[in-house]
Parts: structure tokens; sequence; C-alpha cells
């Protein structure tokens, strides 16, 4: 399989994670968001994703997919072992709905053609973004906090006691955080299940700093 990839990208960065935990053999087509004007707009690349954004993944027949949490669920559902969701649809929903909370409702109000936008057409300086930013990431974490601290059904993970969906879009997400330096102080159980997910070899072999297109 190949995965057009960027080695910042939240998107990419939580599909790379699955990969890995399924221990499947992919190989990375790097995009550069920033390089050339951003490579994702370049006619090659809107041509395999109109939408111009990573991740997108070539499987081995062909197909492609091009949305980091469909492709999550065709990995799981192509390559069952270990599974990334529950076997339950309660705890499937549960799983799939912390996922869409990072996915859906945290990460597209500060990717980074929105933070562009307000800079380049609105004209709000590097404060203003920022401040953007850090705002709709807190109130995305705190409400995530919320949900995970109340759940019996969390565990040393997302949910229960293996890393699957919710955890591959987690921690990429406070990576981001951080280097926007949100506060996480008032996210303990985020940052407990941060810290058991980072030292397994499927997080770190997908951390930014260890992509061929990485920069120092």
């Amino acid at each position: 399989m190949q995965l057009y990839t960027y080695f910042r990208s939240s998107a990419a960065w939580r599909v790379r994670i699955a990969l890995n935990l399924k221990q499947l053999p992919w190989q990375a087509l790097p995009v550069h968001l920033l390089r050339d004007g951003g490579q994702q707009h370049q006619a090659a690349f809107r041509a395999i994703n109109p939408a111009g954004t990573v991740p997108t993944l070539v499987t081995d027949d062909g197909l492609l997919i091009r949305q980091s949490l469909a492709i999550i669920d065709y990995l799981d559902e192509v390559y069952p072992n270990p599974p990334l969701l529950p076997a339950d649809p309660a705890g499937r929903a549960r799983v799939r709905a912390l996922a869409l909370q990072i996915a859906c409702d945290i990460h597209p109000l500060n990717n980074l053609r929105v933070l562009q936008y307000l800079e380049q057409v609105l004209g709000q300086d590097k404060p203003a973004r920022d401040q953007w930013y850090r705002h709709w990431v807190a109130a995305g974490l705190q409400a995530l906090e919320a949900l995970l601290s109340d759940d019996p059904a969390s565990g040393p993970f997302c949910h229960g006691d293996q890393p699957g969906m919710a955890d591959c879009c987690l921690v990429p997400q406070l990576f981001n955080a951080r280097r926007f330096d949100v506060p996480l102080d008032g996210y303990p159980r985020l940052l407990a299940i941060e810290a058991a997910c980072l030292p397994l070899p499927a997080f770190i072999a997908a951390h930014p700093a260890q992509q061929a297109d990485a920069e120092s």
C-alpha cells in the first residue's frame, strides 16, 4: 500500500499509526503542504485527490481512499487484527464519536488551510490566528476530557486496554496543540492516554520526526 502523506499532517499521522498498529507494509508518498506553493494544489495531486488534502491511501488493488477515518475504517474491515474498533455496536459508536470529536470538531477549525485563509485572505495577524487556534482547540479538548473522564468504558486508552481509532486521532492533536502553546494541564485524562500510547512502537514509528520528509 501507498500513503500520500505529510510528516506533520494530523490526518495523515492518524493513518500512519493505524497502519503501524496493523503491522501492514506501506510506502510513504510525501506531499509537502508548504513547498512550491503547496504541492497539494498541483494538478497531478488534484487528479488523485480533488480536495487537495492528505492523506490518500492507495490499496494493493489500486483503490483510492481519501479521508483519514474512512481509511482507518477500511483497514479495520479488511485487516481485522488487531482491531481498532470494539466488537460491540455500542463500543464502536463510542470510539467513532471520540474520533469524530477530534477529526470533525477540533481539527478542521485549526488545520493549515484554515489558518492560511485567516492570514492571507481575512488579514488576521499571527497573534489573532494563534488566538483562534487556541480557542477552538481548548473548546474541543475540554469536551473530550469530560467524555473520557466520565465513562467507565475508558481505560488506559480511549476505550479499554488496547489503542484504537480514537487514540490514533488523539496523539497527533495533542502534539499540534503543543506547537501552538495550548496549555494542556487541565486535561489529565488525555495526557494519561497519550502517555500510554507514546511508548508503543506503532506510535513511535508514526511520529513526524521519524518520517522521510521530516524537517528539522
